[in-house]
Parts: structure tokens; sequence; C-alpha cells
């Protein structure tokens, strides 16, 4: 019972044991860097402007329902698309359980989705005169909200593209020529 405890604080005091192996609680500090934390920091972006990307479209989807008029599919896109991002940044953002620069295919699927919103939002808002249409404001903020989300998905998109043409030659322990550790 001694023996755990003195093991107890020594973990506390080091933040590992003699021998342990690496972890997600030991790895993750040895291996976060500032690159890794700005990529947490446009993921964690990307997921809020997801979530009210959702929010400021689906106001509209919810009073459409209500009023029992038809559900435009435009709207269910913005709503998608603000769902995908916003859950492919949450899970992006586990940096050692997924190494978000291997799915830049799905970046790029996200990034081509927002652009997408953004075209058929942008032309039916951005020329548009709000005389003083609390709706229609509210939709040419929500097309500048698509625009930085379509910007911050090509920032990570490029970024996580570089990153794996960079050490896709890398040397892994899956390829036999690594070097051995702890």
């Amino acid at each position: 019972m001694i023996q755990l405890l003195i093991m107890a604080l020594n973990f506390l005091s080091r933040r590992s044991l003699k021998g342990e192996k690496a972890t997600l609680g030991t790895s993750f500090w040895a291996n976060f860097s500032i690159t890794g934390f700005m990529m947490l920091f446009l993921r964690f972006f990307q997921f809020v402007l997801g979530i009210t990307v959702i929010g400021l479209y689906a106001i509209d989807l919810d009073n459409a329902r209500k009023a029992g008029k038809y559900t435009d599919s435009k709207w269910v896109w913005a709503v998608v698309c603000g769902t995908l991002g916003a859950l492919m940044a949450l899970i992006a953002m586990i940096p050692q359980l997924v190494k978000s620069w291997f799915f830049f295919p799905v970046d790029f699927l996200v990034f081509v989705c927002y652009l997408v919103a953004f075209g058929i939002f942008g032309k039916m808002y951005i020329p548009e005169n709000p005389e003083g249409n609390k709706g229609i404001t509210r939709m040419k903020n929500a097309v500048w909200v698509l625009l930085t989300n379509m910007l911050l998905w090509f920032i990570t998109m490029v970024w996580s593209a570089f990153i794996f043409w960079k050490h896709r030659h890398a040397r892994t322990t899956h390829t036999g020529r690594a070097s051995t550790h702890v």
C-alpha cells in the first residue's frame, strides 16, 4: 500500500513513472508544439462557427416548419455544412487519438461544402438591400460567417496537406525503420 502511494507521488511530481510506456498523458505534452496549438485554436473556431452556421440557418427552417411551409433545400444545405464542419472540427481537436493532418481530404470536402454554401447565399444576399428587414440583415451577416468558416477550412486543408506530404516518407513503427523509444 505504501509502495502504491510512493508511486502515485512520483507520478504526480514528474508526470511519469520510470519505465512507463508513452501514453496519451505522457506523449501529449512531449509532442505539443506551437503549430499544434495553432491548429487546435483554428479547429476550435471552426467548431464555434459551425455551431453558429447551424443556429443562423436553422432559425429559418424552424420558422418554415411552424408556418407549415416547405423546407428550402438551400437552408438545409447550410445546416448540413455547419453540422459537418462542427463535427469534423470536434474530431480533429482530439490531437493524439486522431492525426488530423491525415484527414486533409475531409478538410477539402468541408471547404468545398462551405464554398458552395457561400456561393448560394452570397449571390442571394450580398447585393440585397435590407431596408430595415432584420431577417435579411441576419442573412447578410450569415454570409460573412460562411466566408470566414470557408477560409478557416482552406487554411487547415492547406496546412494538413503540407504536413501530410512532408511526413509521408518519414520513419514509422509500421515500416520497421523507426528509432526505438522509451
